[in-house]
């Protein structure tokens, strides 16, 4: 079944492409599976937040988390690599990305019509006080696999952390992928690089701290300059431009 999902979502992606007229966003997706009862998940009550939910207090039969990164190409990642302002393709892709994510994960559900499925929004399901979310996207991908985390906060994956990640729960019993154990941030591995900081102009990153609420702002500053074209409140800068953009630097 793995494999099978796999190739739907692969395929819902070249459809959405031509059915919307979308320039090629996006490089093929990664897609793996977690345990709905990994005891990782329990963790992230603690990690993340008290209210951060479990797999099977979304989905009462839960038996697997399906994760997916869907990357963005260079030229979407070279074109926010300088300036203050996020570009507007970034924005442009950011704003595409989340409709095409509602639209597979719902495609899925369809899909697995024999088992119950209980799908995610990709973004704005977090308290707007506390900027944590009840699922965290990037925490699901790292417990499936997907990933590990960068001193950037994002996750980097074999093909970086460009990219767009989604999560659908579901009764389908699928074997799990393996969990990564490498790093894959250089900071993490030897504190070789620190570009991600650097890129950080509005100082709400560092080595040791991360103010979500400095990133927040700047990200609701994009979102008023391109909101003729969605809710687009996104930055990205420490991503773009780095070593981890659209590769594990690691290897």
């Amino acid at each position: 079944m793995r494999e099978q999902i796999k190739k739907i979502i692969q395929e819902f992606i070249t459809d959405f492409q031509v059915k919307h007229n979308v320039r090629s966003h996006w490089r093929e997706p990664i897609v793996k599976f977690a345990n709905a009862d990994n005891p990782t998940f329990l963790q992230l009550k603690q990690l993340i937040d008290k209210d951060h939910k479990l797999p099977n207090e979304l989905l009462k039969n839960a038996e697997t988390v399906i994760s997916f990164f869907i990357p963005f190409k260079e030229e979407i990642v070279s074109s926010n690599s300088n300036g203050l302002i996020a570009s507007r393709k970034w924005a442009e892709a950011y704003i595409i990305t989340n409709k095409l994510i509602i639209g597979l994960t719902k495609h899925l559900t369809e899909m697995l019509g024999d088992y119950d499925c209980f799908e995610i929004p990709p973004t704005h399901n977090f308290d707007k006080i506390k900027l944590k979310s009840y699922w965290s996207h990037k925490h699901a991908a790292y417990i499936a696999g997907l990933g590990k985390f960068g001193v950037h906060k994002m996750l980097i994956t074999e093909k970086g952390c460009c990219g767009r990640l989604g999560s659908l729960i579901t009764s389908a019993k699928i074997q799990p992928s393996e969990r990564i154990l490498d790093e894959y941030c250089l900071y993490f591995l030897n504190e070789s690089c620190s570009m991600c900081i650097d890129h950080c102009v509005f100082n709400a990153l560092s080595g040791e701290s991360f103010d979500r609420h400095k990133c927040y702002q700047i990200c609701l500053g994009n979102g008023k300059l391109y909101s003729k074209l969605g809710l687009s409140d996104i930055c990205g800068k420490c991503a773009c431009g780095v070593p981890c953009s659209i590769k594990n630097p690691c290897i």
